[in-house]
């Protein structure tokens, strides 16, 4: 298939503002225009070169970036500063056009903290426009799927406020449940020690972690190989989601779309979910979870 022409700065002046997220929010291109969203992109370093993080992958193919981390190629990313910020909002300022941000969670990344300010700089500098950015406190298709709801509240004829409130209100229902498949990235960024990945991957023990209600990752459990820790994110699903048939799950995962798929199979034929969306865990959360991550995202009663 022809890659997507999608472009970042497209704005499309039917809708009353503006919502504008960022890469970690794992968004394809044809997700992100489908919900008329701006994305900021995020960046990445490997092999000692810098790219950007855009929804339709044009600087490095997804694939591309897990065979070179199993490769052994070392991955690192930086939070987005303010002067991204204020270059990517002002624009749509002078356009006239008011901004909601929704940003990665403050327990990974100082992304929220960057944009915070950013908006505080230009609230004094454009008065008369409306601009306010929410601590999603998700991540990956987490923060997607939250994006996408507040796209949806914003079809439906909401004002800026009331679809900032509405994230506000239901942040703490996006459940994040996930697995990985190599310690050692975990590991690397902090998340686990060297003991418990040396003695997880020989016993070929699985982590389940979610994201807690400060945005921070969190183990919550184990399982033993690979199927099991698959079952164990429907596992968790099945103990906190509401109206799971009437939902639109997302899966994100690391370069390993069967494993995806056997999720979400299991997640409609166990709730009568009847749409799940899979994207591609980018490469800013990728580079930390590393390759046969699998996410799954849905609206819960509590995380």
């Amino acid at each position: 298939a022809a890659p997507l022409q999608f472009k970042y700065q497209e704005v499309n002046l039917m809708s009353d503002f503006i919502i504008l997220t960022d890469s970690s929010a794992d968004l394809s291109g044809e997700m992100a225009q489908a919900a008329d969203v701006q994305v900021l992109p995020l960046t990445f370093t490997i092999g000692g070169a810098d790219y950007h993080n855009y929804p339709d992958n044009r600087e490095m193919d997804p694939h591309l970036f897990y065979q070179r981390l199993r490769a052994g190629e070392v991955a690192t990313t930086a939070a987005v500063n303010m002067n991204q910020y204020v270059e990517a909002i002002e624009p749509l300022l002078q356009a006239g056009r008011d901004v909601l941000v929704l940003a990665f969670s403050s327990g990974l990344s100082a992304t929220f903290q960057s944009s915070k300010l950013a908006v505080e700089e230009l609230s004094e500098k454009y008065p008369e426009r409306k601009l306010y950015t929410v601590d999603t406190l998700c991540a990956s298709l987490g923060q997607g799927l939250l994006v996408w709801y507040a796209a949806q509240e914003r079809k439906k004829g909401r004002t800026i406020e009331e679809v900032r409130d509405w994230a506000e209100a239901n942040k703490l229902s996006l459940c994040h449940q996930f697995t990985v498949d190599d310690l050692h990235f975990l590991k690397r960024g902090g998340r686990i020690s060297a003991t418990t990945a040396v003695v997880g991957s020989m016993l070929q023990i699985k982590p389940v972690l979610h994201v807690d209600d400060e945005g921070h990752l969190i183990n919550t459990g184990k399982a033993r190989g690979r199927q099991s820790s698959l079952k164990a994110l429907v596992d968790k699903m099945e103990k906190t989601v509401t109206e799971a048939g009437k939902q639109t799950v997302f899966i994100s995962h690391g370069d390993c779309e069967e494993d995806a798929n056997k999720v979400a199979e299991d997640v409609k034929r166990r709730f009568g979910v009847q749409t799940v969306v899979l994207n591609n865990v980018g490469p800013v959360i990728g580079a930390h979870s590393g390759p046969g991550t699998v996410a799954l995202f849905f609206l819960g009663r509590h995380r």
